[in-house]
């Protein structure tokens, strides 16, 4: 069965010219992850909206990279397939290059991290307190799953 990835665009976000390319690395990372029958939304948005989304929802009054929103409901389509409502990634365009300088990277492979790790939370992974920092190895398992699946999809390329 495949997976269906939905992308979109915040209001007042100008559109990606990579756009198009990150459903494809979806997929690619969602069979690598053997993710199969969910249905997951991205969106690219500002700061602004991503710091509403982390105040309504964590209680923290600032913008953040990346938020996961596991939904998890079950639903049976027209064809009868079972599919997974995985949730949804929200994803600020505007902290992808500040990252991308704190992690000593490039925004592509940073573009990546984020759409992994958001990913992952969709699927029922958590870190806890700890983040990747630059400089030190993982600990927890989310955190190491991201990092392998990560260093197999270093050839994808989604900002061409």
């Amino acid at each position: 069965m495949a997976n269906t990835v939905l992308i979109s665009v915040g209001e007042n976000t100008d559109e990606p010219v990579w756009i198009m390319n990150v459903e494809p690395f979806m997929q690619t990372a969602m069979k690598m992850l053997e993710i199969d029958g969910e249905e997951i939304s991205v969106l690219f948005c500002s700061d602004a909206f991503i710091r509403t989304l982390n105040q309504s929802y964590r209680g923290i009054d600032s913008p953040t990279d990346v938020l996961s929103f596991e939904n998890g409901e079950v639903y049976k389509d027209e064809e009868g397939t079972v599919w997974k409502c995985a949730g949804d990634i929200a994803i600020s365009l505007e902290m992808l290059p500040k990252n991308a300088v704190y992690f000593k990277t490039d925004e592509n492979s940073e573009l990546k991290r984020l759409l992994v790790h958001g990913l992952l939370h969709l699927n029922g992974y958590d870190h806890g307190e700890e983040h990747i920092e630059a400089g030190c190895a993982p600990v927890c398992d989310m955190l190491i799953k991201q990092e392998k699946t990560l260093a197999e999809l270093s050839s994808e390329q989604i900002m061409r």
